[in-house]
């Protein structure tokens, strides 16, 4: 180690590379080595984990997922940070550097394929990476990311709450949710102006199919309308058989969005695709 450096890894990164966080990023690197562990536990790593990591910053979580599963992908958006993650992840051959936007890179691609996502998801992307992950990714068993405080809370709302919606349905159709803990701001550099929580998944069945996923979609576009008529504004002609099914799962035919439970936009859903034949 060089003298005068930090010893904890990515403070001393900061300092080695110069590395300057891109805000428009939301670059908030891990800089408390304390919290590795907490997430190691909630993720219930094993030596037969891949583990696919978004956003892998100044390697600390990177490194540490390294030492303790059999394989991790690291993807990297930052090209700027490429010498940081070469100096965590090169001591470790059974990590794979990915420079690329999580958002676009071909996930049923990876090599071998990742069991568990375990990663500091930077604060634009996180409910859409949880989101395409649960979606691409069917081995994944797994998920702990730090998110933002809302994002967590969105994912994990029950019904009749004002935090669910779209990224709640969707992921509850195929995991078990919950708000973990909350995660101290001191953690991160820069500081965040946010919150962020460690939110857990749990995969319980497959991902939902294009149709029911896009039913959910068109069901809270207008969360003041009753289902019915938001489903009807983007699928004319369906408004009858919409309040005729809501009515034989026990909902007045004038049921918001927010009412239905993940379940019941599954049976609403078969119900549709049948009333179609």
């Amino acid at each position: 180690m060089s003298a005068g450096l930090p010893s904890q890894p990515s403070l001393r990164r900061l300092a080695q590379f110069r590395v300057r966080p891109n805000r428009e990023l939301g670059q908030n690197f891990l800089v408390d080595s304390n919290i590795l562990g907490v997430i190691e536990r909630a993720a219930e790593l094993g030596p037969e984990d891949v583990c696919l990591e978004i956003g892998g910053g100044l390697g600390v979580l990177s490194e540490h997922l390294a030492a303790r599963c059999a394989h991790v992908h690291v993807v990297e958006v930052d090209r700027s940070l490429e010498p940081a993650l070469r100096d965590a992840l090169d001591p470790f051959p059974n990590a794979t550097l990915h420079l690329a936007d999580a958002m676009t890179l071909d996930l049923s691609a990876l090599d071998p394929a990742p069991t568990k996502v375990v990663a500091n998801l930077p604060y634009g992307i996180a409910a859409s990476a949880i989101l395409r992950t649960i979606e691409e990714l069917p081995q994944v068993t797994t998920w702990v990311a730090m998110v933002q405080k809302e994002v967590g809370q969105r994912l994990a709302a029950a019904p009749a709450t004002a935090a669910y919606g779209i990224p709640s349905v969707i992921a509850q159709l195929a995991c078990e949710v919950r708000v973990l803990r909350g995660v101290s701001r001191t953690v991160f550099h820069p500081v965040p102006n946010v919150d962020s929580v460690l939110v857990v998944l749990r995969r319980t069945g497959p991902a939902a199919p294009p149709g029911l996923r896009a039913l959910v979609q068109q069901a809270f576009a207008h969360r003041r309308k009753a289902l019915p008529r938001s489903l009807d504004l983007a699928r004319p002609g369906i408004r009858d058989a919409a309040r005729a099914a809501l009515q034989e799962l026990g909902f007045p035919p004038d049921a918001r969005a927010e009412r239905l439970a993940p379940e019941d936009f599954s049976a609403l859903y078969e119900r549709l695709e049948a009333a179609s034949r």
